[in-house]
């Protein structure tokens, strides 16, 4: 027996996005004209660090505009039907059935089947290490093909987000070159073609003429700009580049302009302060503490300075508008504006004095992690700012001999992946502290193998209370990756992580006005 069907269509994306009030999520001039056919689209978001989609390391943009995945995740964080056009979970959550598209055919011509599918699983499963995807599919218990289009996933034990994951295993056929080693020419489903690569300059993808979406795409081609050092904001102005991810700030100016439009990624990074919860040392070790440093820093003059005036001030992981997102938790936010009398009157109560102690604090080499520290200072601490490239700040935070931090986390396909971090046995925890909680614990385990959503919102809401009650971490607000596009690309909307082509939105649908 299953108990969840999903299935996508117009209507009821219309209907979602007014009832959640999401009518700017409308792709970009969807409704301006008839979609011209033709062009060539200029694109530059993250770059392509591999041929194969099954061993990216974190370049996840470019690659799926010729790739996709059985799933794609909507605005709201949850999970759509991409390649298959429905999916059953069964009730105890161990049982995935996918019910594949017919008319899918992979770049070369061939017809996309449960075959290929499992092929995919088996080779994530069995050649691909390291990565969130691969160590879901090691659950896998085993993966039957009732028939050509149908695909049955059985799970060892029930993982609530393995849908969400799926969006991230690509497709390709099993005659794509390099298959059982590393794949060189990908051939995949998606609206464009894997066609020439130069590794750190450009990738020319061709579109797919027999793609599944009926008269889509509209472009003849995307040419995505992968060099490291091209000043998109220039590019932009001088139309080298149509699309491209900008910093706030330019975000800011460029949506100023009436030749540019400026939408976000539909997910946001993160903002926090972490505390050092693997080996604190006295007095960064009392909660009262803690909570006095917090009491200390403006969230909003905080996140107007890191998001350019385009953040969200929050005590959550998540925006607003999320599926996890949580009204009464964010409205009951006691840092919500900054309180030093509340502050001076915690330290009194823990007996310590500012003036003799000294923070050891952690960054990276960003300016904003400079602001908090500047406000915690008002209480009388002392500070020994250490600012650090990545891999100087990983092994710095990883031997916990610090006692708080300032760090961002980007956009995540699922919720758990941000949960896991914090997981006594988490992966590299370090940026989190090293929480080590087992109630905690038990509490994300519960919700992963919950299948009901409602009943694994609670439970992640309850681990998250117990992360604010702890003062483990402080989330000071969001902010969205901004994406800037010139006026004459119509029908193009980011996805909710750096897809460029989704279920609902992305380069499929969009075309060029002149």
């Amino acid at each position: 027996m299953t108990v969840t069907t999903f299935r996508l269509n117009r209507r009821t994306l219309l209907a979602g996005t007014a009832a959640a009030g999401f009518a700017t999520l409308l792709p970009h001039g969807v409704f301006a004209a008839e979609p011209r056919r033709g062009g060539v689209l200029k694109y530059a978001t993250l770059g392509l660090d591999t041929a194969d989609p099954h061993r990216h390391t974190g370049s996840i943009a470019v690659q799926q505009i010729y790739a996709e995945g059985l799933t794609s995740i909507a605005a709201d964080g949850s999970v759509e039907p991409f390649l298959a056009k429905s999916f059953d979970i069964s009730e105890d959550g161990k049982t995935y059935t996918f019910h594949l598209r017919e008319g899918v055919v992979f770049h070369n011509g061939d017809p996309m089947t449960a075959a290929d599918v499992v092929a995919n699983i088996e080779r994530v499963k069995n050649k691909v290490t390291g990565g969130w995807l691969a160590s879901a599919i090691k659950l896998v218990d085993n993966v039957t093909t009732p028939d050509a289009q149908t695909v049955v996933i059985s799970l060892r034990e029930p993982y609530a987000p393995l849908a969400n994951l799926l969006s991230e295993l690509w497709i390709m056929s099993p005659k794509s070159e390099g298959w059982d080693s590393t794949i060189t020419t990908p051939l995949c489903t998606g609206p464009f073609r894997f066609g020439e690569w130069q590794p750190k300059v450009k990738l020319t993808a061709p579109a797919h003429k027999n793609y599944w979406r009926q008269g889509m795409p509209y472009l003849d081609a995307i040419e995505a700009d992968l060099r490291d050092d091209v000043d998109k904001a220039l590019a932009l102005r001088s139309d080298d580049i149509d699309i491209a991810n900008v910093r706030s700030d330019v975000a800011k100016q460029l949506g100023a302009n009436p030749e540019f439009v400026v939408s976000p990624l539909k997910d946001a990074a993160w903002f926090f302060v972490g505390f050092n919860n693997r080996k604190p040392r006295k007095p960064f070790d009392d909660p009262r503490v803690r909570q006095a440093l917090s009491y200390a820093i403006d969230k909003t003059a905080f996140m107007n300075f890191a998001s350019g005036g385009a953040g969200v001030v929050t005590n959550q992981m998540v925006l607003p508008g999320n599926l996890y997102f949580d009204k009464a938790t964010h409205d009951a936010d006691a840092h919500a504006k900054p309180n030093l009398d509340k502050a001076h009157a915690l330290l009194k109560e823990a007996g310590v004095d500012p003036s003799k102690e000294t923070i050891e604090f952690v960054s990276w080499q960003e300016n904003y992690a400079q602001v908090v520290v500047q406000m915690v200072r008002k209480l009388g601490f002392k500070e020994n700012h250490v600012a650090l490239d990545d891999l100087g700040a990983q092994q710095r935070l990883g031997q916990y001999d610090w006692d708080m931090n300032c760090m961002s986390s980007g956009p995540r396909a699922d919720i758990f992946l941000r949960y896991v971090r914090m997981m006594s046995d988490g992966p590299n925890p370090v940026l989190w502290g090293g929480i080590q909680d087992p109630e905690f614990d038990e509490l994300v385990r519960e919700a992963v193998a919950q299948p009901s959503l409602e009943n694994r919102k609670k439970l992640y809401l309850a681990a998250w209370h117990r992360v604010m009650d702890k003062y483990y971490v402080v989330v000071l607000g969001l902010a969205a990756n901004q994406i800037a596009m010139r006026k004459e690309v119509k029908g193009y909307e980011p996805g909710f992580t750096w897809s460029p082509n989704w279920a609902s939105g992305g380069v499929a649908q969009t075309w060029l006005a002149v």
